[in-house]
Protein backbone atom coordinates (compact mmCIF):
# COMPACT_ATOMS: atom_id res chain seq x y z
CA UNK A 1 0.00 0.00 0.00
CA UNK A 2 0.96 3.72 -0.97
CA UNK A 3 3.00 5.01 2.45
CA UNK A 4 3.23 8.88 1.28
CA UNK A 5 5.41 9.52 3.97
CA UNK A 6 7.94 7.37 3.01
CA UNK A 7 7.85 8.78 -0.49
CA UNK A 8 8.33 12.30 0.95
CA UNK A 9 11.22 10.88 3.25
CA UNK A 10 12.68 8.93 -0.57
CA UNK A 11 12.30 12.22 -2.33
CA UNK A 12 13.90 14.31 0.18
CA UNK A 13 16.65 11.76 0.42
CA UNK A 14 17.19 11.89 -3.53
CA UNK A 15 17.57 15.70 -3.70
CA UNK A 16 19.60 15.60 -0.83
CA UNK A 17 21.92 13.71 -2.65
CA UNK A 18 21.90 15.10 -6.01
CA UNK A 19 22.74 18.35 -4.05
CA UNK A 20 25.56 16.91 -2.62
CA UNK A 21 26.76 15.49 -6.11
CA UNK A 22 26.66 19.31 -7.11
CA UNK A 23 29.53 19.91 -5.17
CA UNK A 24 31.42 16.87 -5.33
CA UNK A 25 31.10 17.95 -9.26
CA UNK A 26 32.09 21.35 -8.81
CA UNK A 27 35.09 19.91 -6.75
CA UNK A 28 35.95 17.45 -10.19
CA UNK A 29 35.18 19.79 -12.64
CA UNK A 30 37.96 22.41 -10.91
CA UNK A 31 40.49 19.43 -9.94
CA UNK A 32 40.99 20.12 -14.27
CA UNK A 33 38.81 16.83 -15.72
CA UNK A 34 36.87 18.79 -18.32
CA UNK A 35 32.75 18.82 -18.12
CA UNK A 36 32.09 16.25 -21.14
CA UNK A 37 34.91 13.64 -19.94
CA UNK A 38 32.95 14.39 -16.47
CA UNK A 39 30.02 13.38 -17.72
CA UNK A 40 31.00 10.40 -19.85
CA UNK A 41 32.34 8.88 -16.97
CA UNK A 42 28.96 9.79 -14.85
CA UNK A 43 26.78 7.86 -17.62
CA UNK A 44 29.02 5.59 -18.55
CA UNK A 45 29.47 4.28 -15.18
CA UNK A 46 25.67 4.71 -14.30
CA UNK A 47 25.12 2.23 -17.40
CA UNK A 48 27.66 -0.74 -16.11
CA UNK A 49 25.70 -0.54 -12.69
CA UNK A 50 22.31 -0.57 -13.63
CA UNK A 51 23.48 -3.05 -16.57
CA UNK A 52 24.72 -5.51 -14.18
CA UNK A 53 22.05 -4.85 -11.60
CA UNK A 54 18.94 -5.71 -14.19
CA UNK A 55 20.98 -8.56 -15.57
CA UNK A 56 21.41 -10.17 -12.43
CA UNK A 57 17.98 -9.89 -11.05
CA UNK A 58 16.01 -9.83 -14.08
CA UNK A 59 17.34 -10.14 -17.53
CA UNK A 60 14.33 -10.18 -19.75
CA UNK A 61 13.42 -6.77 -19.15
CA UNK A 62 16.67 -5.53 -21.02
CA UNK A 63 15.47 -6.82 -24.08
CA UNK A 64 14.72 -3.66 -27.34
CA UNK A 65 13.26 -4.56 -30.37
CA UNK A 66 14.94 -2.57 -33.56
CA UNK A 67 11.77 0.14 -33.42
CA UNK A 68 12.82 1.43 -29.92
CA UNK A 69 16.24 1.88 -30.77
CA UNK A 70 15.94 5.56 -32.44
CA UNK A 71 13.84 6.83 -28.99
CA UNK A 72 15.69 5.53 -26.62
CA UNK A 73 19.36 6.93 -28.37
CA UNK A 74 17.95 10.21 -28.66
CA UNK A 75 16.48 9.75 -25.26
CA UNK A 76 19.58 9.35 -23.93
CA UNK A 77 21.28 12.10 -26.26
CA UNK A 78 19.07 14.72 -25.34
CA UNK A 79 17.51 13.71 -21.49
CA UNK A 80 20.75 12.24 -19.85
CA UNK A 81 24.07 13.10 -21.85
CA UNK A 82 23.27 16.62 -22.78
CA UNK A 83 21.17 17.55 -20.03
CA UNK A 84 24.01 16.33 -17.62
CA UNK A 85 27.22 18.12 -19.82
CA UNK A 86 25.52 21.46 -19.62
CA UNK A 87 24.77 21.09 -15.80
CA UNK A 88 28.32 20.38 -15.73
CA UNK A 89 29.06 23.40 -17.60
CA UNK A 90 26.51 25.58 -15.64
CA UNK A 91 28.09 24.83 -12.56
CA UNK A 92 31.63 25.21 -13.69
CA UNK A 93 30.93 28.92 -13.95
CA UNK A 94 28.03 29.21 -11.30
CA UNK A 95 27.31 28.90 -7.88
CA UNK A 96 25.15 25.30 -7.71
CA UNK A 97 22.11 26.87 -6.56
CA UNK A 98 21.58 29.48 -8.98
CA UNK A 99 22.42 27.17 -11.93
CA UNK A 100 19.77 24.34 -10.53
CA UNK A 101 17.14 27.14 -10.21
CA UNK A 102 17.50 28.01 -13.95
CA UNK A 103 17.67 24.22 -14.61
CA UNK A 104 14.47 24.06 -12.64
CA UNK A 105 12.65 26.31 -14.63
CA UNK A 106 11.55 23.06 -16.83
CA UNK A 107 8.57 22.34 -15.69
CA UNK A 108 7.33 25.71 -16.73
CA UNK A 109 8.83 25.13 -20.48
CA UNK A 110 6.47 22.05 -20.18
CA UNK A 111 3.41 23.30 -19.22
CA UNK A 112 4.18 26.23 -22.36
CA UNK A 113 4.98 23.46 -24.82
CA UNK A 114 1.65 21.13 -24.02
CA UNK A 115 -0.37 24.22 -24.62
CA UNK A 116 1.39 25.92 -27.70
CA UNK A 117 2.02 22.61 -29.40
CA UNK A 118 0.22 19.69 -28.31
CA UNK A 119 -2.70 22.13 -27.25
CA UNK A 120 -3.04 20.62 -24.39
CA UNK A 121 -5.77 22.61 -22.06
CA UNK A 122 -3.24 24.07 -19.15
CA UNK A 123 -4.83 25.89 -15.71
CA UNK A 124 -4.45 29.56 -15.53
CA UNK A 125 -2.06 29.15 -13.36
CA UNK A 126 0.24 28.83 -15.95
CA UNK A 127 0.49 32.52 -16.44
CA UNK A 128 0.90 32.80 -12.82
CA UNK A 129 4.16 31.15 -13.27
CA UNK A 130 5.54 32.19 -16.17
CA UNK A 131 5.75 35.69 -14.33
CA UNK A 132 6.79 34.29 -11.21
CA UNK A 133 9.62 32.37 -12.99
CA UNK A 134 11.16 34.79 -15.03
CA UNK A 135 10.86 37.95 -12.09
CA UNK A 136 12.73 35.33 -10.07
CA UNK A 137 15.43 34.99 -12.46
CA UNK A 138 15.71 38.78 -12.92
CA UNK A 139 16.35 39.02 -9.37
CA UNK A 140 18.64 35.74 -9.01
CA UNK A 141 20.78 37.11 -12.64
CA UNK A 142 20.71 41.23 -10.62
CA UNK A 143 20.20 42.28 -14.48
CA UNK A 144 20.66 45.52 -12.42
CA UNK A 145 23.85 45.35 -11.82
CA UNK A 146 24.70 44.37 -15.68
CA UNK A 147 24.24 40.65 -14.43
CA UNK A 148 26.20 41.07 -10.97
CA UNK A 149 28.56 38.49 -10.78
CA UNK A 150 26.92 35.64 -13.35
CA UNK A 151 28.72 34.41 -15.92
CA UNK A 152 26.90 34.59 -19.49
CA UNK A 153 28.66 31.33 -20.52
CA UNK A 154 27.02 29.59 -17.50
CA UNK A 155 23.85 30.61 -17.77
CA UNK A 156 23.47 29.92 -21.24
CA UNK A 157 24.77 26.35 -20.37
CA UNK A 158 21.58 25.93 -17.19
CA UNK A 159 19.30 27.53 -19.87
CA UNK A 160 19.90 24.73 -22.10
CA UNK A 161 19.70 22.39 -19.23
CA UNK A 162 16.35 23.82 -18.97
CA UNK A 163 15.52 22.55 -22.09
CA UNK A 164 17.00 19.56 -22.22
CA UNK A 165 15.43 18.64 -19.48
CA UNK A 166 11.90 19.48 -20.25
CA UNK A 167 12.81 17.26 -23.29
CA UNK A 168 14.08 14.47 -21.09
CA UNK A 169 10.10 14.88 -19.09
CA UNK A 170 8.02 14.84 -22.19
CA UNK A 171 9.82 12.10 -23.94
CA UNK A 172 9.62 10.11 -20.84
CA UNK A 173 5.70 10.64 -20.54
CA UNK A 174 5.93 8.97 -24.26
CA UNK A 175 8.78 6.04 -22.95
CA UNK A 176 6.85 5.20 -19.90
CA UNK A 177 3.41 4.44 -21.91
CA UNK A 178 5.75 0.97 -22.89
CA UNK A 179 8.64 0.23 -20.91
CA UNK A 180 9.45 0.43 -17.01
CA UNK A 181 11.40 3.33 -16.06
CA UNK A 182 13.84 1.56 -14.38
CA UNK A 183 15.24 -0.07 -17.74
CA UNK A 184 13.89 3.17 -20.00
CA UNK A 185 16.52 4.42 -17.27
CA UNK A 186 19.05 2.00 -17.66
CA UNK A 187 19.14 2.18 -21.61
CA UNK A 188 19.17 5.85 -21.57
CA UNK A 189 22.70 6.06 -19.99
CA UNK A 190 23.63 3.43 -21.99
CA UNK A 191 22.70 5.58 -24.70
CA UNK A 192 24.58 8.53 -23.49
CA UNK A 193 27.77 6.76 -22.19
CA UNK A 194 28.27 5.66 -26.23
CA UNK A 195 27.10 8.96 -26.79
CA UNK A 196 30.10 10.62 -25.31
CA UNK A 197 32.28 7.75 -26.12
CA UNK A 198 32.46 9.10 -29.35
CA UNK A 199 32.19 12.50 -28.92
CA UNK A 200 34.57 12.08 -26.32
CA UNK A 201 36.85 9.28 -26.62
CA UNK A 202 39.05 8.09 -24.03
CA UNK A 203 42.71 7.90 -25.96
CA UNK A 204 43.19 11.34 -25.43
CA UNK A 205 42.74 10.53 -21.32
CA UNK A 206 45.17 9.77 -19.16
CA UNK A 207 43.80 7.60 -16.36
CA UNK A 208 46.72 8.68 -14.08
CA UNK A 209 44.30 11.73 -13.95
CA UNK A 210 42.22 10.05 -11.24
CA UNK A 211 44.88 9.15 -8.69
CA UNK A 212 45.50 13.27 -8.30
CA UNK A 213 44.80 14.21 -4.68
CA UNK A 214 42.36 16.75 -4.62
CA UNK A 215 41.42 19.13 -1.82
CA UNK A 216 37.68 18.83 -0.72
CA UNK A 217 37.72 22.11 0.95
CA UNK A 218 37.07 19.90 4.51
CA UNK A 219 40.65 21.56 6.66
CA UNK A 220 43.42 19.47 4.80
CA UNK A 221 41.46 16.68 3.44
CA UNK A 222 42.64 15.20 0.13
CA UNK A 223 41.11 12.97 -1.82
CA UNK A 224 41.81 10.85 -5.32
CA UNK A 225 40.01 12.32 -8.31
CA UNK A 226 38.39 8.90 -8.35
CA UNK A 227 36.99 9.14 -5.22
CA UNK A 228 35.15 11.78 -6.01
CA UNK A 229 33.94 10.39 -9.67
CA UNK A 230 32.96 7.05 -7.65
CA UNK A 231 31.32 9.75 -5.89
CA UNK A 232 29.76 10.99 -8.69
CA UNK A 233 28.55 7.50 -10.40
CA UNK A 234 26.64 5.66 -7.25
CA UNK A 235 25.49 8.28 -4.75
CA UNK A 236 24.85 10.94 -7.49
CA UNK A 237 23.39 8.94 -10.24
CA UNK A 238 22.42 5.43 -9.38
CA UNK A 239 21.17 5.84 -5.31
CA UNK A 240 19.33 8.78 -6.08
CA UNK A 241 17.70 7.30 -9.03
CA UNK A 242 16.43 4.35 -7.31
CA UNK A 243 15.37 6.50 -4.00
CA UNK A 244 12.99 8.96 -6.67
CA UNK A 245 11.97 5.59 -8.45
CA UNK A 246 10.79 4.11 -5.42
CA UNK A 247 8.85 6.99 -3.91
CA UNK A 248 6.79 7.01 -6.97
CA UNK A 249 5.30 3.65 -5.44
CA UNK A 250 3.89 6.11 -3.06
CA UNK A 251 3.55 9.62 -4.22
CA UNK A 252 2.08 10.69 -7.36
CA UNK A 253 4.78 12.41 -9.75
CA UNK A 254 3.20 15.89 -9.57
CA UNK A 255 3.54 15.64 -5.68
CA UNK A 256 7.05 13.98 -5.74
CA UNK A 257 8.01 16.58 -8.40
CA UNK A 258 6.77 19.34 -5.90
CA UNK A 259 9.10 18.11 -3.53
CA UNK A 260 11.73 17.82 -5.27
CA UNK A 261 11.97 21.47 -5.29
CA UNK A 262 14.15 21.48 -2.99
CA UNK A 263 16.70 20.46 -4.08
CA UNK A 264 18.03 24.12 -5.43
CA UNK A 265 17.71 24.96 -1.75
CA UNK A 266 19.57 22.28 -0.16
CA UNK A 267 22.12 22.17 -2.67
CA UNK A 268 22.57 26.27 -2.33
CA UNK A 269 22.93 25.20 1.58
CA UNK A 270 25.58 22.45 1.08
CA UNK A 271 28.09 24.79 -1.37
CA UNK A 272 27.54 27.57 1.15
CA UNK A 273 28.74 25.03 3.96
CA UNK A 274 30.86 23.64 2.09
CA UNK A 275 33.05 25.73 -0.61
CA UNK A 276 31.75 28.84 0.93
CA UNK A 277 29.83 29.70 -2.60
CA UNK A 278 27.52 32.68 -0.90
CA UNK A 279 24.04 34.03 -2.48
CA UNK A 280 23.12 37.91 -2.26
CA UNK A 281 19.76 38.80 -0.77
CA UNK A 282 18.64 39.37 -4.45
CA UNK A 283 19.43 35.76 -5.59
CA UNK A 284 18.12 33.99 -2.08
CA UNK A 285 15.13 36.38 -2.99
CA UNK A 286 14.62 35.04 -6.84
CA UNK A 287 15.53 31.65 -6.06
CA UNK A 288 11.86 31.59 -4.10
CA UNK A 289 10.45 33.11 -6.03
CA UNK A 290 11.18 30.33 -8.83
CA UNK A 291 10.62 27.76 -6.98
CA UNK A 292 6.69 29.28 -6.55
CA UNK A 293 6.78 29.18 -9.85
CA UNK A 294 7.36 25.74 -10.38
CA UNK A 295 5.44 24.70 -8.13
CA UNK A 296 2.52 26.76 -9.86
CA UNK A 297 3.68 24.92 -13.84
CA UNK A 298 3.33 21.41 -11.88
CA UNK A 299 0.41 21.97 -11.43
CA UNK A 300 -1.03 23.58 -14.46
CA UNK A 301 -1.47 21.01 -16.53
CA UNK A 302 -5.28 19.28 -16.61
CA UNK A 303 -3.88 15.96 -17.99
CA UNK A 304 -2.06 13.83 -15.27
CA UNK A 305 1.10 12.97 -16.87
CA UNK A 306 3.11 9.60 -16.51
CA UNK A 307 5.27 8.60 -14.06
CA UNK A 308 8.89 9.38 -15.31
CA UNK A 309 11.85 8.84 -13.51
CA UNK A 310 13.73 11.34 -11.87
CA UNK A 311 16.42 12.68 -14.01
CA UNK A 312 20.24 12.11 -12.56
CA UNK A 313 20.97 15.54 -14.58
CA UNK A 314 21.72 17.07 -11.40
Amino acid sequence: MPRPLLGYALTVGAAGLFAVNGTVSTLALQAGIPAPWLTALRCGGAAVVLLAVLAAVAPARLRVSRREVPFLAAFGVVGVALTQCLYFVAIGRLPVGIALVFEMTAPVLIALWVWLVRRERVRRRVWAALGLSLSGLVLVAEVWRGGGSLDAGGVVAALGAAVCLATYYLMGERGTATRDPVTLTCWSFVAAGLFWAVLAPWWPFDPAVLRSPVPVSLGSVELPLWALVGWIVVLGAVAPFWLSLSALRHLPPTTAGLVATVEPVLASVVAWLWVEQVLSGWQVLGGAVVLVGIALAQTARTARPAAVPEPAAA
